[in-house]
């Protein structure tokens, strides 16, 4: 990757990196396999971000590459986050702190969040990001109706989770 390609992907995933810890946190349950699923990511962001066209915005791409990460690990390792060493020319992201902790609130909905499928955990993130229901579509590979109907069918568990 040049040298112009890689500051814009550090920019890119740098204003974005929101997004990568909102995955992480649906899809672990302590610190280190949270770490160690944002590095995982990360990389396969580097590694695919020469291919992405600008098609559709970087965020919405982003999304769907760190969901699929997220999946298959999740599927692959039964909750165990296998990761590589991370590349040299990495070292200029910066890991800012997510912490959870600060509002008890949000740690409950991520733990109700990891209790939903997979589809349904990459739809309530983009929900609560206030994707629009087109680009969540676009990034899961359904439909806008069927989208929907999804989103209404997590909150209601959701709801019951919550408020047994």
């Amino acid at each position: 990757m040049d040298k112009l390609l890689k500051t814009k992907f550090i920019k890119d995933l740098l204003q974005n990196q929101g997004i990568i810890h909102k995955i992480c946190r649906a899809y672990t349950t302590d610190e280190d396999a949270h770490k160690d699923l944002f590095q995982e990511i990360s990389i396969q962001l580097f590694k695919a971000y020469p291919k992405f066209r600008g098609d559709s915005k970087f965020s919405t791409w982003m999304y769907r590459v760190a969901l699929n990460t997220a999946i298959s690990l999740y599927r692959k390792s039964k909750r165990r986050v296998q990761t590589g060493p991370i590349f040299d020319n990495l070292k200029e992201l910066e890991y800012k702190e997510y912490n959870a902790v600060k509002d008890q609130q949000l740690a409950l909905l991520y733990k109700a969040i990891r209790r939903l499928n997979d589809i349904e955990k990459a739809l309530c993130l983009m929900y609560l990001d206030d994707k629009p229901y087109t680009e969540i579509a676009l990034t899961l590979g359904i439909s806008e109706v069927n989208a929907r109907v999804k989103m209404n069918r997590a909150k209601t568990k959701l709801k019951k989770i919550l408020n047994p």
